[in-house]
């Protein structure tokens, strides 16, 4: 899902969104968070809208519901909203500022990095996306006692 204009439909040329099925995550889980890794690192611009339930169930794979819950969650935690007959679009953010935008860009870098050294070392996108949980219930857990 590269980034589309915003208010037009994403494009062909999009990164794509992938579910595995012999994941323990639930297929909601693993579409809500690509899309909210994607709003988050910039790569889906305020106004972007996202394919219709339907499409992406369908080109997935996977229940209309599961789509359904996805974007139903996003939506409740303020990244995307329903707009009936004109789709679901990304929100627009409040108004971002130059340090919001600094820490979304070293956001993306660090990001980036991840992905280049998970390839490097030969490891899968499941890999990586593992390792990554994992530090991230770390830090939320706070340092370990010594």
């Amino acid at each position: 899902m590269t980034a589309a204009q915003p208010g037009t439909p994403m494009d062909s040329a999009a990164p794509v969104l992938t579910v595995n099925l012999d994941s323990p995550m639930p297929p909601y889980e693993q579409l809500r968070e690509q899309i909210a890794g994607l709003i988050g690192a910039g790569e889906l611009k305020p106004g972007t809208r996202l394919p219709p339930v339907r499409q992406l169930a369908a080109d997935l794979g996977i229940a209309g519901g599961t789509v359904a819950r996805a974007y139903r969650e996003l939506e409740q935690a303020g990244l995307i909203e329903g707009r009936g007959r004109h789709g679901t679009v990304v929100r627009q953010a409040g108004q971002a500022d130059s340090k919001d935008e600094s820490r979304r860009t070293q956001l993306a870098a660090a990001a980036t990095h991840l992905a280049e050294t998970a390839r490097s070392l030969g490891f899968s996108d499941e890999a990586a996306l593992a390792a990554t949980r994992g530090a991230l219930a770390r830090a939320r857990r706070g340092p370990e006692p010594t």
